[in-house]
């Protein structure tokens, strides 16, 4: 009987064990391209171009010197965008954007950082998500 009572105790703990695992191993949601993304033109200096994807719509925004701040940066809504919008798709880490005019940017992109920083394989550049650690 006490061998029994083992053999149940060890078959219990052992799909406990399992169901914990299965827990932990679950994958991460998929980074998502949406929201507000930093371009510098290089590593020393700071951000002049914003780039923001809402709803299937891209929209740029510029800054300069002093004003290109975190502050600067999180205060701007739409309406201070440049005009012309692009619409945008984004499905299995694959981004296309419509330019206009019959031109079509379609690139893949790898999450970085926890999806704080993202790359465009084509034409080969970083992106930072706005108000994130990564450089």
């Amino acid at each position: 009987m006490f061998t029994v009572m083992n053999k149940l105790l060890l078959t219990l703990f052992s799909v406990l064990a399992l169901v914990s695992c299965e827990k932990d191993s679950e994958p991460l949601p998929a980074p998502s391209i949406e929201g507000r993304w930093l371009w510098a033109p290089s590593s020393s200096s700071s951000a002049n171009t914003m780039y923001e994807y809402l709803d299937g719509v891209r929209y740029t925004y510029y800054g300069s010197g002093a004003e290109s701040t975190l502050e600067y940066w999180q205060s701007l809504d739409t309406s201070d965008a440049l005009p012309g919008t692009n619409p945008y798709t984004f499905e299995n880490d694959i981004l296309t954007v419509d330019l206009h005019f019959g031109n079509i940017h379609v690139t893949p992109v790898v999450f970085e950082c926890d999806g704080g920083k993202v790359y465009f394989e084509e034409p080969g550049y970083y992106l930072v998500r706005l108000g994130s650690d990564c450089n």
